[in-house]
């Protein structure tokens, strides 16, 4: 399936509290609580956001991509507050090779609860019924046992540590890598 095809409109999707939608502009207030917390920032490729036009920055480079169908994410919507509490989504994409990889950021409020392992579920699902995916994968730092926590529970296995693989925030650091292939969800 064509990259534009599937991104050309990001389809609303649901999860039994979220709401996966585009990412708008009136978002800014909401990412930027989440974004510019050092705890959140810590595991990330990505500086905290120090202001708020940092934040709209980000959305009107989100705006463009949606806008020429590329890769984007979903922002994340809680259904009790509708609130804005963060991002997942494909960061990578190849269409010869049916693989992608996820990313995903999620307020602190929200951690430890279980939102984004039900939200990935649902991404994967989305990615192997719809986008004809074959592979998925997900990384993480080392250190970012949360995540790798998320991963593990939405069903990707551990495939190995690439040493030295990714140089953020001034430091050559070890990212995990994990994935899950479509047959392993039948």
């Amino acid at each position: 399936m064509k990259l534009e095809s599937i991104f050309s409109d990001l389809p609303t999707l649901e999860t039994d509290r979220t709401i996966l939608r585009k990412i708008r502009l009136e978002d800014a207030q909401d990412m930027f609580a989440y974004c510019s917390d050092d705890d959140v920032a810590k595991y990330t490729t990505w500086y905290k956001h120090l202001s708020i036009e940092d934040t709209k920055s980000f959305i009107n480079h989100l705006l463009g991509r949606y806008e020429l169908a590329k890769v984007s994410p979903w922002g994340i919507q809680d259904k009790l507050t509708g609130r804005l509490i963060g991002t997942c989504g494909f960061v990578q994409w190849n269409s010869e090779h049916a693989s992608a990889e996820l990313g995903y950021a999620l307020s602190k409020t929200y951690w430890n609860q279980g939102y984004m392992t039900e939200i990935v579920k649902k991404i994967i699902d989305f990615g192997f019924t719809a986008t004809g995916l074959i592979r998925i994968e997900a990384r993480c730092l080392v250190d970012n046992i949360g995540s790798a926590m998320v991963m593990e529970k939405s069903g990707m296995r551990l495939e190995g540590v690439f040493r030295k693989v990714v140089y953020t925030k001034g430091i050559h650091q070890d990212l995990k890598v994990y994935s899950i292939i479509k047959p392993e969800l039948l």
